[in-house]
């Protein structure tokens, strides 16, 4: 059995098939470059990070299959014999491309390429899968000889998306999401794509959306990064990135940061239908401007004529507030039928093509991976602080180096940020170093956090007030010019069966601003994040709080 691929996102989607096949020691599995296209730079090097065996395109071609599985009617794939099962090449046909094929065709449904391939008698279509029965429309309406090997299987990648859609709360504690608002942007491939008409858009997100209430990921297309590559990508995004944007991954990553999603900020592409239909129809913001591209009454035409557009970053807000309750459910039943079996559909299909009687074990997809988190994680904020009329004070952060207004302070994680950003630190914290990365000393020296805030005001005279997060989850705080260093300490709410933790370092700036403001005075504050307001304590440290070691 040969799966031909083209480009790296045809590739991700053939993995998605392969539990079709899981555990028949039948049949043999092998892949090839279908050559031709401009985004196949990473194809080849998924297929060895997979560790699957590949067959050259020029021995491919000298080959007789038995069957023959592809993601796309394009490229030279009647070359290769055997019957050949036609997968979606994504969530329904939405995009029609400039100078490709025939005129205004649906990208996916050419009838160029899916006439080219039926009357080649070495490599007809067998079975061409589609996920709605309105897609079996469309082929009759395009090739109506097509029609009679289109059936309704579903969609595949769907399937692993719906699946894998109660480790919700896994994925969201892997990127490190908490009690934040994750919203996401995705972004096609081509010209009119978001990461082409509005590059700047994630940085102006990052810079207008408070650090403590919202997180930011960015769903791009294989091709985009294909075309780039992940290091000219990343310095493009760098600004949102060491913002602690996160870049998800090209092939299970960006689905389960979908299902991890709270928001979606989205163009044309079809990577929007999945968030849609596993969201539980939370929030879609649309930034497709017009074009040639969109398909009008396509899945994404329904969506994007639904949902409210983003026209500045700063609205952002008041554009997910705009958003109408089923306005992505209608637009993912426009484009997926019913799921639940489309991989026992699509096994019953090709076994019965094989001449094999399928397996007795059940064919299930296969869960998405843990994401990643950010690699990079600020370690330097600026601080605004407004104080409250119930004796508090509102606290909101922005990373440094998005561009944003300086604020009341600049709080800086000693050893995470840059020398410079420590010595303007009004407030510099330190947090426990992680015992995994410390190597074993002979004679070992660790400081307590009493002398670290002494160290650390006397090494830099431009800090007002330094600070040791200590392991029991509350801080220790000095400020110049007083004797006596406090312990700060912020209480959990309780939300419903759920319990909210604020970052200490947020706590910190709260009591630092207290402290500027009323210098000597312990006291209780109300420390309000967004929505939520946490309770926070200053007292005089004890002895033994002070001598922790850190």
């Amino acid at each position: 059995m040969l799966f031909a691929a083209r480009s790296a996102v045809a590739l991700y989607r053939l993995l998605d098939v392969l539990p079709v096949f899981s555990g028949d020691h039948r049949i043999t599995r092998r892949f090839t470059l279908v050559p031709g296209s401009d985004y196949d730079t990473d194809t080849l090097a998924a297929i060895d990070a997979l560790g699957g065996r590949t067959v050259p395109w020029a021995e491919a071609r000298e080959r007789s299959y038995d069957l023959v599985v592809t993601a796309s009617p394009k490229g030279d794939l009647h070359l290769l014999r055997g019957p050949h099962v036609l997968l979606p090449h994504g969530a329904g046909f939405n995009k029609s491309i400039p100078g490709e094929g025939s005129a205004d065709s649906a990208s996916g449904l050419d009838p160029e390429f899916l006439r080219r391939a039926a009357r080649h008698e070495g490599a007809p279509i067998a079975l061409h899968a589609l996920a709605h029965p309105d897609q079996v429309a469309t082929v009759a309406a395009v090739d109506p000889s097509a029609a009679s090997r289109a059936k309704v299987i579903g969609d595949l990648t769907l399937e692993r998306v719906l699946a894998s859609s109660p480790l919700r709360d896994r994925y969201r504690a892997a990127l490190g999401t908490g009690a934040r608002t994750l919203l996401v942007l995705t972004s096609t491939w081509g010209p009119e794509s978001l990461i082409r008409r509005h590059p700047e858009l994630p940085a102006r997100l990052a810079r207008q959306l408070p650090y403590d209430e919202y997180q930011l990921a960015l769903v791009i297309h294989p091709n985009e990064r294909s075309l780039l590559g992940t290091y000219e990508l990343t310095e493009r995004l760098a600004p949102a990135l060491d913002a602690g944007m996160i870049l998800a991954g090209a092939h299970d990553e960006w689905a389960s940061v979908l299902i991890a999603a709270d928001a979606l900020v989205t163009d044309h592409g079809s990577a929007a239908l999945y968030y849609c239909a596993a969201a539980e129809d939370r929030p879609v913001v649309g930034v497709h401007g017009g074009g040639g591209e969109l398909i009008p009454g396509s899945p994404m035409g329904v969506l994007l004529h639904r949902v409210p557009q983003l026209d500045r970053a700063e609205d952002i807000i008041e554009a997910l507030r705009a958003y109408s309750p089923g306005s992505g459910t209608a637009a993912a039943e426009a484009a997926f039928a019913s799921p639940g079996d489309a991989v026992e559909r699509l096994r019953t299909e090709v076994y019965a093509l094989l001449g094999l009687t399928p397996p007795t074990h059940l064919a299930a997809p296969r869960p998405l991976q843990i994401p990643a988190p950010s690699r990079r994680v600020p370690a330097a904020f600026d601080v605004h602080v407004e104080a409250t009329t119930n004796d508090g004070v509102r606290i909101t952060r922005h990373p440094v180096g998005t561009g944003g207004r300086p604020g009341h302070h600049l709080a800086v994680e000693h050893g995470a940020a840059s020398e410079q950003l420590a010595r303007s630190a009004g407030l510099l914290f330190r947090r426990p170093l992680p015992t995994s990365t410390s190597a074993s000393a002979p004679v070992d020296l660790t400081w307590t956090a009493d002398g670290w805030t002494r160290h650390t005001l006397s090494a830099y005279p431009g800090c007002r007030t330094a600070a040791a997060l200590l392991p029991s989850g509350g801080s220790l705080l000095r400020v110049r010019g007083h004797e006596q260093p406090y312990t700060v300490r912020a209480e959990p709410l309780t939300e419903g069966e759920r319990i909210v933790r604020l970052d200490p370092a947020a706590a910190l700036s709260a009591a630092h601003a207290r402290l500027f403001a009323r210098p000597g005075e312990e006291s209780a504050l109300n420390c309000h994040i967004g929505d939520r307001t946490f309770r926070i304590t200053v007292r005089p440290a004890t002895e033994a709080e002070a001598l922790t070691e850190i």
